[in-house]
């Protein structure tokens, strides 16, 4: 079985989210018998309670059944009359740019039940202008509605001054052409509103209070929250839980800490560093954070003995900056299987309301938290 996070997760939804990545990683087949219960006891270490309340939640998910006298079964992923060759949309704006999106999309296209199935390629915006960028993923949007594909995967459009204008023109012409799509990574709507739409990913609001609680723990109080502007509303969402795990340890939260940087000038973290000298940066993405350390480094200030400085996703590139990044991992690979997964069940249980699936994200600790330096 596949392994799981001990954290604070509760024990049936540790089974639970083992079961559900086995299925969606095909280890458990689609019309394979599980264990038995008493095997799965043993297996995880839990109450036969426990296993019953996991498998239940399963079941009602659709992903497995029941058959009396027989035993637990994998839910085969598609009746026969979807059974035939499907194709599928792929409507990546930020392909190219937004680094995790790569390593997610590589993992869906890859899963084991995405292999039969067709997928059109909507990709990276290479050396386009914003008002391009945003063309494209118009025509991109029109084209797979003329082809009729069978489900599109969109991770909506960032960093660019019209995006959520073009970003609900988009899904509003997938809806009226009642195509299926499953959202990757982020949201359409602004934070705080719920999409119509399944959409895969992390909780962004508590990565925001994890990587800032990790800061307040190691004795940071002063600690400011930088982004860029025109961002995706994740970054609405981690902002909010940097504001919430402040409140919650009694630390100041100052407005004048939170700042939107403009991409192609900096120096709104020098000003922030002279005008408030912040003990900690929490960044709202590691590409945010690598450009925060140059800066910073440029200007003669040292990390993380002057300042220290957080991150969120994990990308490549994060363990190889100046000062080894602190930062959460987002889970790529699980997250592209999980969207093949959901898309799957999407068409053939119509009916299920929309479902946000968020995944865990780990706390990798590097140097640039300054964590080696409390005793």
């Amino acid at each position: 079985m596949a392994g799981t996070e001990t954290t604070a997760i509760p024990k049936y939804r540790q089974v639970y989210n083992a079961l559900r990545s086995d299925i969606a990683e095909g280890t458990l087949a689609s019309g394979q018998r599980l264990p038995s219960e008493a095997n799965l006891v043993k297996a995880f270490g839990a109450s036969r309670i426990t296993i019953g309340r996991a498998l239940r939640d399963l079941q009602q998910e659709g992903l497995i059944e029941r058959r009396a006298g027989s035993g637990t079964y994998v839910r085969r992923v598609r009746p026969p009359a979807l059974l035939e060759r499907l194709s599928f949309g792929l409507l990546i704006p930020d392909l190219g740019e937004t680094e995790i999106l790569e390593p997610i999309v590589r993992s869906l296209t890859a899963a084991p039940t995405a292999r039969e199935h067709a997928f059109l390629s909507g990709g990276g915006p290479g050396d386009l202008s914003a008002v391009e960028k945003e063309q494209a993923a118009w025509e991109r949007c029109q084209q797979y509605i003329e082809r009729r594909v069978s489900g599109v995967f969109f991770a909506p459009l960032e960093l660019t001054p019209n995006k959520d204008i073009v970003n609900g023109k988009i899904i509003a012409a997938f809806q009226k052409a009642d195509l299926p799509v499953v959202l990757l990574d982020r949201p359409v709507l602004p934070y705080g509103r719920r999409e119509e739409h399944d959409l895969v990913g992390i909780d962004n609001r508590r990565a925001g209070y994890q990587i800032t609680d990790h800061l307040l723990r190691l004795g940071s109080r002063r600690i400011a929250f930088l982004s860029f502007r025109n961002s995706a509303s994740t970054v609405d969402a981690r902002r909010a839980g940097y504001r919430e795990a402040l409140h919650c340890h009694g630390a100041p939260v100052d407005p004048a800490y939170i700042v939107e940087l403009d991409r192609d000038a900096m120096h709104g973290v020098t000003r922030l560093m002279e005008a408030h000298r912040p003990a900690a940066v929490v960044c709202a993405n590691d590409r945010t954070a690598g450009l925060v350390m140059q800066t910073l480094q440029s200007a003669g200030y040292a990390v993380p003995d002057e300042v220290r400085i957080v991150g969120i996703d994990d990308v490549h590139y994060a363990s190889l900056l100046p000062v080894p990044l602190t930062t959460l991992r987002q889970p790529c690979r699980e997250i592209g299987m999980a969207a093949m997964a959901a898309m799957l069940e999407r068409l053939t249980r119509p009916a299920l309301p929309p479902r946000d699936i968020l995944l865990h994200t780990p706390l990798i600790v590097r140097k640039s938290c300054g964590a080696d330096q409390v005793r």
